[in-house]
Formats: C-alpha cells, sequence, structure tokens
C-alpha cells in the first residue's frame, strides 16, 4: 500500500501515529524544580555559570524539559563564553518561538518552546559568522539533555546525525 492509497483520514491517522506531540501538561510542570518552574514558567533566568548543561560537551540533543520537543544538537553547540550554553541554530525551527522582549529597559528577542511554551533564552546577533551569526543563549533549566545512545529509544532517532561530538 502506497500513501497514495490511503484515504484522507487514513493519511491523518497515520500521521498521529508517526509524529510524536509534544505539549505542556500539568504532570510535566508538577516535576519541575523550583529553579526549573522559575525559567520556564515565569521566564526567569539561571545565573550564569551554575547551568548543568554549560560544560556537556557529550553527542546529543537537547530538548524541552516540559514537552520534550527537541530543540537543539550537539552539533550547533558551542563555548560563547558567556556563561549559559549556546547555539548556533535550533534543531527544529518549528519548535522555537521568537518574541521582542523589552523587559529591564533593552530591547532583545525572547526565545520559547513552540509546544510547551516554556521560557528558553534569548537569541543575539553576535554567534559565528561562518554558521549564520546567531547566539542561542539558553538556560540549561529549561532542557533536557538526550544521550545519542539513548536517542532512538527515547523516540528521537530523526535526529541521529545532529548529535555530533563537539569541535
Amino acid at each position: 500500500m502506497t500513501s497514495g492509497d490511503m484515504t484522507a483520514p487514513d493519511s491523518m491517522l497515520w500521521k498521529r501515529i508517526l509524529m510524536p506531540t509534544y505539549k505542556k501538561t500539568l504532570a510535566a510542570i508538577s516535576k519541575l524544580t523550583p529553579v526549573q518552574y522559575r525559567v520556564t514558567q515565569k521566564g526567569a533566568t539561571e545565573h550564569p555559570g551554575t547551568g548543568l548543561y554549560l560544560h556537556t560537551r557529550a553527542p546529543g540533543i537537547y530538548v524541552d524539559i516540559v514537552s520534550g520537543e527537541p530543540l537543539f544538537a550537539s552539533g550547533d553547540k558551542y563555548d560563547a563564553g558567556c556563561g549559559w550554553p549556546s547555539f548556533t541554530r535550533p534543531i527544529e525551527p518549528a519548535n522555537v518561538v521568537e518574541l521582542q522582549d523589552t523587559r529591564h529597559g533593552i530591547s532583545r528577542t525572547e526565545v520559547r518552546s513552540a509546544h510547551g511554551d516554556s521560557h528558553l533564552g534569548h537569541v543575539f546577533d553576535d554567534g559565528p559568522t561562518e554558521q549564520g551569526g546567531l547566539r542561542y543563549c539558553i538556560n540549561s533549566a529549561s532542557l533536557r539533555f538526550v544521550p545519542r545512545e539513548q536517542m532512538v529509544a527515547q523516540g528521537y532517532g530523526s535526529y541521529l546525525s545532529q548529535a555530533k561530538d563537539l569541535r
């Protein structure tokens, strides 16, 4: 049977079976630590240099701590020297929403997860020019790291090619 043989309702069912659903749930929110809650739900920022994933160099991907949606890959992580994990681009651009943020008297671009609506951090235009010039400055508290060897078992096998060792 080919996909052309399916009727519209059948193809939608097939899509629901194959495509994971990412969303914010009360159960996920209740499992957050106080810092994770303040960062993801209240828009706070963890103290520079304190994040769990700041120095993580293992291959894998980073997903939203609330919804599980894939956000960033180890192959796009770099040391920006800013005190937070930094990435040159999202692993799945549709999973990241950028919003204007004028809090604290400055204009910045906030980064939130599309499905979990978690505050992740901010994006700046001072990243490596050879990789697009962006720096996604992300709070570790908003992330969960999935090591490359666990990606297939956790449903992230389609992102294996992006789970590279850091340069």
